[in-house]
């Protein structure tokens, strides 16, 4: 009975553990989350900005035109860049919102085993209460 209650004891140490780290993936995968959003709204806005420029037609001259190239040239190579950025933020992401669902299994592993040894416990208590070879009471 003694060491059904340490590992019941040791059970829930555990728990608390497990479910502090729990808390901890779920707050790196949230980091994550937020980290991809914010890369996709810069994907977004450098997107829409070669589309502006590559719409413009307002050049004076040839250097005017080889001005706005270059820099139309600039904005495509920081689309491409950002968007390299965000497939490493998706699997990272990704990778974050994985360790958060291990790290929930994880927990309710333990719990569960913690649950079947309290109940284990509360058998034997009930089992020891009943006294062997009583005589059931009377009708009078």
């Amino acid at each position: 009975m003694k060491a059904e209650r340490q590992r019941l004891h040791r059970l829930n140490r555990l728990e608390k553990l497990r479910a502090l780290a729990r808390r901890q993936a779920l707050g790196e995968a949230g980091r994550a989350e937020a980290r991809l959003a914010q890369l996709e709204q810069l994907g977004q806005r450098t997107a829409d900005l070669i589309h502006g420029y590559a719409l413009r037609a307002d050049a004076q001259c040839g250097g005017d035109l080889l001005r706005q190239r270059v820099y139309l040239d600039e904005l495509q190579r920081m689309g491409t860049q950002t968007g390299a950025d965000i497939a490493r933020a998706r699997a990272a992401a990704d990778a974050a919102a994985a360790q958060a669902a291990a790290a929930e299994r994880s927990r309710a592993a333990v719990e569960e085993r913690a649950v079947a040894t309290q109940q284990r416990i509360a058998r034997q208590d009930a089992a020891a209460t009943v006294p062997l070879g009583a005589r059931p009471a009377q009708k009078r």
